[in-house]
């Protein structure tokens, strides 16, 4: 489109309209470029077509306008804030009714630190869903370890404060040190063979630990391999690495999480005095218990003596009552005791008479006082 001037006293004078027409015109002809900036005033609601931020040069402090559709915005799924760095690509744009110079941007990138949290936030929801995370997997530590496993650099403060804990509350443990790269690029699968030497050699947990650092410092703790052979260690694993609110994924991997150094040496072994005092508790109530056991078994021993003691009198007076008693129904069954009432017993001969017998037959005749004899008439 031509812009047009209008000639006024021997001079081109252009318009409001006309001039910003024809810079919207010329910024047309500039082709899409990349911008790198730190995002700044982000503004985006649900019933505008497109979302505002502004780019700054974190150096210079310079700014640039940039606006982008609200559909492409939420389609890359960047979940941006203020303060990170991108990459903008886009094409320079005027709004021709109010001059507003702006980037009208394509497409939108992190970078740096911003590309590193995505690539991460990427990596974490995939292991997340292969359930490398899950808190099913997590075991407990054991009780009292045989051999303590460490992983950690030649940080003299790490390594001294795992150690100084360790011993401090279990004097007797055994400790076996690895010492390994953790920064740089050889620090990761520095770290997994340790960890697999460390098994291999009987440790029965395995602590990896390392001081503070900058987010960059401590992205070995979240690389792939060493999170996947923190997962797959047969051995519990205690991660201690970095501050309260570093958390690599490394830590999401491990069966605990420490916050320090410190206090993953104090995790790891229980505390020897209250050990002791926990052993000298259960030996007096052992013996206590024991005691208690011995007195009742002998009271009962006594009372068991006292009864077999009677035993043999009641036994007597049972069977003197009972030969009493049979004696009393004998007594009451025998003849003589009906003689005793004024019956009498009579004889033919040898034979009882339970019939009249004929007359002139002898009779032998028992009463209780004696005896007699008679004749049938």
């Amino acid at each position: 489109m031509k812009v047009e001037a209008t000639e006024v006293d021997g001079r081109k004078v252009f318009s409001v309209r006309a001039f910003n027409q024809g810079i919207a015109v010329w910024l047309e002809r500039l082709p899409t470029v990349w911008v790198e900036g730190e995002v700044t005033e982000l503004r985006r609601q649900e019933r505008w077509a497109s979302v505002f931020f502004t780019l700054k040069d974190p150096e210079s402090g310079a700014c640039l306008s940039a606006q982008m559709p609200r559909g492409q915005f939420d389609g890359l799924r960047l979940e941006l804030v203020d303060g990170e760095r991108v990459h903008v690509y886009g094409r320079p744009e005027l709004y021709e009714q109010r001059g507003d110079f702006h980037l009208r941007v394509l497409t939108i990138e992190r970078y740096g630190l911003g590309a590193h949290l995505a690539s991460l936030e990427r990596l974490k929801a995939k292991l997340a869903a292969e359930g490398l995370f899950a808190a099913e997997r997590k075991r407990p530590l054991p009780r009292i370890p045989r051999l303590i496993g460490l992983v950690t650099g030649n940080d003299a403060a790490a390594k001294r404060d795992v150690l100084t804990a360790i011993t401090t509350r279990f004097p007797p443990a055994r400790i076996i040190v690895a010492e390994t790269f953790v920064q740089g690029p050889r620090a990761a699968p520095s770290i997994v063979t340790a960890i697999a030497d460390l098994c291999e050699r009987g440790a029965d947990v395995v602590i990896v630990a390392r001081g503070g650092g900058s987010f960059e410092d401590l992205l070995p703790f979240s690389d792939e391999r060493l999170v996947r052979a923190v997962a797959a260690c047969p051995v519990p694993v205690v991660s201690a690495v970095g501050h309260e609110q570093d958390t690599p994924l490394m830590d999401l991997a491990a069966d605990v999480r420490a916050s320090t150094p410190s206090v993953a040496g104090r995790l790891v072994v229980p505390d020897l005095d209250e050990l002791q005092g926990g052993l000298e508790r259960a030996r007096t109530s052992l013996r206590r218990s024991a005691r208690r056991i011995v007195e009742q078994r002998s009271e009962r021993l006594a009372a068991t003596h006292e009864r077999l003691g009677r035993a043999p009198l009641l036994a007597l007076e049972r069977r003197g009552s009972r030969l009493e008693a049979t004696h009393g129904r004998l007594k009451t069954l025998s003849p003589r005791s009906t003689l005793d009432r004024g019956y009498a017993i009579v004889r033919a001969g040898d034979s009882l008479v339970r019939e009249l017998p004929p007359s002139g037959t002898a009779l032998g005749i028992e009463v209780a006082a004696g005896s007699f004899g008679a004749r049938t008439e």
